[in-house]
């Protein structure tokens, strides 16, 4: 039997600080060029919830920062498989905007995140390599191609892949995009096993003549803030529309590389961007092949933890693989999709079997 890459440890973090909708109930909104919205606030969060879906979010604690919970979430995906961390050849980390302290606006990413964690892991072994991956949202599952890539080609055998980041650092508290965004981290370690299954394709594609700036760095919709801090900014409507159209072809050409039938799928592990968005994509993917999406193929974590960018989808596949997140589970044998669009713009996405 030939080697396959599999998932043998998985492991997250989910920050204890919940941030409901109701706690921006006080929060003075304004439209991007610093004018007043006439929606109340009340209306305002309303409108919010049924567009995204989202109750809750999760921050971080004030004394913590992106490499702190990279590591919390690489501690348990390490213990769950079992292994011994000096056997790791790779820690990849992805994330967006590296460590930014509480009450800071300044990004601090020297040394790299993966060198952090790897510090605080205490991994004395030097050929345990450590990168850092800035690829938007889906920065994680990109990773997770890429250590692929070297166990395939021989050059690794374990590898820890984490997506870590701390968006409730970066958000413009004038802007009503601030309460899409969460914290969070999750961990995967990816081996050589001679089992079937694993990962069987995968497919990434960069969208950048007019979609490159969809997701950006900009200055508070609150003018009269300096104009030197810039928060994380969106063309909400443009990244819709873009997701909608393009997210489902990449995820049929990566399905149709596997050889798998779409009826052979048993959940799909999507970016927990939109819950409109995601069930809209998902619905898209299935039309492809002249199907209804369904029921419970799409576990949905955005309702109560937020947006928390490369953080999603292994956070996801943790809570479901541990059996917290109701009408779902995977079991040996089952194949998956896992898919993921952000800023760059990038799309992924990645066929694999339990």
């Amino acid at each position: 039997m030939d080697a396959t890459v599999k998932i043998t440890g998985i492991g997250s973090y989910i920050p204890d600080t919940i941030a409901t909708n109701e706690s921006f109930i006080s929060n003075r909104f304004l439209n991007e060029d610093g004018s007043e919205i006439k929606d109340p606030n009340p209306v305002i969060i309303e409108k919010f919830k049924a567009i995204t879906g989202i109750n809750a979010r999760r921050y971080i604690e004030k004394n913590l920062v992106t490499s702190d919970i990279a590591f919390f979430a690489a501690e348990k995906a390490i213990a769950h498989s079992g292994i011994n961390p000096e056997t790791i050849n790779y820690i990849i980390v992805a994330h967006n905007y590296g460590d930014v302290k509480h009450l800071s606006n300044q990004s601090d990413t020297v040394p790299s995140l993966a060198s952090r964690v790897k510090h605080l892991l205490q991994i004395e072994n030097p050929r345990c390599v450590g990168y850092d991956v800035l690829f938007g949202c889906p920065g994680w599952l990109e990773g997770v191609i890429q250590a692929n890539a070297f166990i395939k080609a021989g050059i690794a055998e374990t590898c820890l892949i984490i997506g870590a980041e701390a968006l409730s650092r970066v958000i413009d508290q004038h802007d009503r995009d601030s309460m899409i965004y969460s914290d969070g981290a999750g961990a995967v370690i990816l081996q050589k096993k001679k089992e079937s299954g694993g990962i069987i394709s995968h497919e990434t594609v960069t969208h950048t003549r007019d979609e490159a700036h969809f997701i950006y760095f900009d200055r508070s919709n609150q003018k009269q803030e300096s104009d030197k801090i810039r928060y994380i900014k969106m063309y909400g409507r443009k990244v819709y529309n873009f997701a909608l159209t393009n997210v489902p072809l990449a995820m049929k050409s990566c399905l149709d590389k596997s050889g798998v039938s779409i009826s052979d799928i048993k959940k799909i592990f999507i970016h927990q961007a939109n819950e409109k968005m995601d069930e809209a994509i998902c619905q898209r993917f299935y039309k492809l092949y002249d199907m209804e999406m369904p029921k419970d193929i799409m576990p949905m974590s955005i309702g109560e933890l937020g947006n928390s960018s490369v953080a999603t989808i292994p956070t996801l596949l943790d809570l479901v693989s541990r059996k917290k997140m109701s009408n779902h589970e995977v079991k040996t044998g089952d194949h998956v999709i896992f898919a993921s669009v952000g800023a760059g713009m990038n799309i992924n996405a990645v066929v694999y079997q339990f």
